[in-house]
């Protein structure tokens, strides 16, 4: 039976199984990234339908706009026009869908429309629909397919020997070399943690907000805070592809390469400022 929530549940740090296919678990937050990517597949779908006119109508210099706006984001990160066309596409997908997930979250009846299910005796209240990035396995994923991806640019860029001897470097041929070479393969495995925790925790927090603020004072409180998650969803999935592309970048220079190392590293500090 689908019910409203009519008393405060925090939200769990896990997501709930709402039904199974198999042994397969559907969880309310995959409900919710299903449903992201069919808003992208619609999106994408209109797109192809306006055929990409000379003279463009409303909705095609709409998504013109959003393309060249963050072309030129990335561009001014990257530093090379070529790169930037090459990492556009996962960059431009990393961005716009953790942004409709993070903004879907907020929608009316994601995390107040349940369904009652019997646990070890006690009736319990799942949400069908819930935040996508408030999984931690979620954002895990996302986070997963960034740093991999830029593992392969840089092996396709520079060949798996020159990458490679980024991290390995026979210690006594250059001890100091070996040493940092040590540091940055740890770097690269921490970046995963670093993405999966800091999307996850904006998000999770944000929905805990909402929820005590809900019951706190409803109606018209909410809403100064639903303005802010917006907010915060779109920096978050802005920094997310910012921090990618920094990364990226770094991932196709060579060794010793410095010609935008410092400006990579600029936009790390803003990152985590």
């Amino acid at each position: 039976m689908i019910e409203a929530m009519s008393a405060i549940e925090p939200p769990t740090l896990a997501s709930e199984t709402i039904a199974h296919i198999g042994s397969f678990q559907i969880r309310n937050t995959l409900i919710m990234a299903w449903l992201a990517m069919l808003v992208v597949f619609a999106l994408v779908f209109l797109a192809r339908r306006t055929k990409f006119k000379e003279i463009p109508g409303r909705f095609q210099a709409f998504l013109e706009l959003i393309v060249e706006g963050l072309f030129g984001f990335f561009d001014s990160i990257i530093g090379e026009k070529s790169a930037t066309r090459r990492f556009f596409p996962l960059l431009a997908t990393i961005f716009l869908f953790l942004m409709l997930a993070n903004w879907m979250g907020i929608l009316p009846g994601v995390g107040s429309i349940t369904i009652s299910e019997e646990l070890h005796g006690e009736v319990l209240n799942l949400p069908i629909f819930r935040s996508m990035n408030a999984d931690v396995n979620m954002t895990l994923a996302i986070a997963l397919i960034s740093v991999i991806a830029t593992q392969l640019f840089g092996i396709a860029a520079l060949g798996v020997i020159p990458y490679a001897n980024k991290f390995f470097v026979l210690p006594w041929r250059d001890p100091i070399g070996s040493f940092v070479g040590i540091l940055e393969l740890i770097a690269e495995m921490a970046k995963i943690i670093s993405f999966s925790f800091r999307l996850f925790g904006n998000i999770f927090a944000g929905e805990v907000l909402l929820v005590v603020i809900s019951f706190l004072m409803p109606y018209l409180a909410p809403i100064p805070f639903l303005g802010l998650e917006l907010f915060v969803g779109f920096i978050q999935a802005l920094v997310f592809a910012m921090l990618t592309a920094v990364f990226l970048k770094m991932a196709v220079t060579a060794h010793g390469g410095h010609e935008h190392g410092q400006e990579g590293e600029h936009a790390v500090e803003m990152a985590h400022a």
